[in-house]
């Protein structure tokens, strides 16, 4: 007579617990991954995104760590001793002079500057230098023209404050840092818990040499925020004086809106520097470098609305929506109204993308 016997697995088994521990482990990840929204913020160089990471970041009450405050502080100098030296050597290459030339005794100084260890205050031997170089017409001449040679346009808001800058216990406030021009090179992730949900933003390098690294952050990203600065309409780009820095944005976001990894992403618009744009249309005409631009050059309204639909209208696909706003990074209170209807937007698009 046979006998019919079952095995069943015990749940004290060594097998069964490692078993058990694992589901517990992937369930847990799966719920993490649900309440997590990845964001890529891109954008062609100058355009404001790392300003509008730090303006987030403000907004959520994440503030900036003393060594983060610190490195700040140093990158001031750098902004301020590097775009003088932009423009001394933009004065060269055009063949304009000095209008004093007695300060052509200041430009060794330029040439190779000093590196400031921590705590160290700004050396004053460039006080002077800087404030008297800032004040000459022929520096003036040339930064009325930066447009042509990429000149930050920081400038202005640093040497408005020179004297603070050197005093020797100065510390940066908010607004210097939301000013200070700081190269993104590589990937920079900041993460902010909003309500009940994790945001995981990644800033990548928006200069040419930059862009080959993006490849690496394309899966699972919930929506892409891409920005441009309006106020580049009349402005070249850093790595070619002959390419205008709105072109070069445009052709930017048609790459990256009609591309294959972001079929079913979000695609959300900063058209950002407002401010400059709309103080620059009162004397630098757009027709002059978009001759189809049909509106008044000093209509800000027309003007602006003209550059939005230049960008909705690289949308290739019939599914995806473009949503604009329009953005001033420095501006934190414009930015907490714009990012509250960016995150419903997000919420919404995450939620349908998680049903369907």
């Amino acid at each position: 007579m046979g006998l019919c016997m079952s095995t069943e697995s015990h749940d004290d088994s060594p097998e069964a617990k490692r078993s058990k521990a694992l589901d517990r482990e992937l369930k847990i990840e799966e719920k993490r991954m649900n309440r997590e929204i990845k964001l890529l913020l891109l954008g062609a160089g100058e355009s404001g995104k790392s300003t509008i990471l730090k303006s987030m970041r403000l907004i959520h009450q994440i503030p900036f760590t003393p060594a983060e405050r610190e490195h700040f502080r140093r990158m001031v100098f750098l902004n301020l001793v590097q775009g003088m030296k932009l423009i001394l050597d933009t004065m060269e290459e055009w063949g304009a002079e000095l209008e004093h030339d007695e300060y052509n005794k200041f430009l060794i100084l330029f040439v190779k500057y000093p590196d400031i260890a921590e705590e160290e205050p700004f050396p004053t031997s460039y006080y002077e230098p800087l404030r008297l170089l800032w004040n000459d017409a022929g520096v003036q001449a040339v930064f009325r023209r930066g447009n042509e040679a990429a000149v930050p346009e920081n400038m202005t808001y640093f040497f408005a404050d020179l004297d603070r800058f050197f005093e020797p216990k100065y510390k940066p406030t908010d607004s210097d840092i939301l000013r200070c021009r700081n190269k993104t090179t590589g990937i920079i992730e900041t993460t902010f818990p909003i309500d009940d949900r994790t945001y995981r933003i990644f800033d990548v390098g928006g200069q040419r040499s930059e862009r080959k690294k993006w490849i690496h952050c394309f899966e699972n990203v919930t929506a892409v925020l891409f920005t441009v600065a309006l106020s580049g309409y009349d402005s070249c780009i850093v790595e070619d004086q002959d390419a205008n820095q709105m072109q070069e944005a445009i052709w930017l976001f048609d790459s990256i809106c009609n591309a294959k990894w972001f079929v079913r992403t979000s695609m959300i618009l900063f058209l950002n520097k407002v401010d400059i744009f709309r103080t620059k249309i009162m004397y630098s005409s757009i027709k002059r470098y978009f001759p189809d631009y049909e509106g008044d050059d000093q209509d800000f309204s027309a003007a602006r609305n003209f550059f939005r639909a230049r960008f909705c209208k690289m949308n290739r696909s019939t599914t995806k929506e473009i949503y604009p706003s329009f953005t001033n990074a420095t501006d934190t209170s414009l930015l907490k109204i714009v990012m509250a209807s960016v995150t419903d937007i997000i919420l919404t698009n995450s939620l349908r993308d998680n049903l369907f």
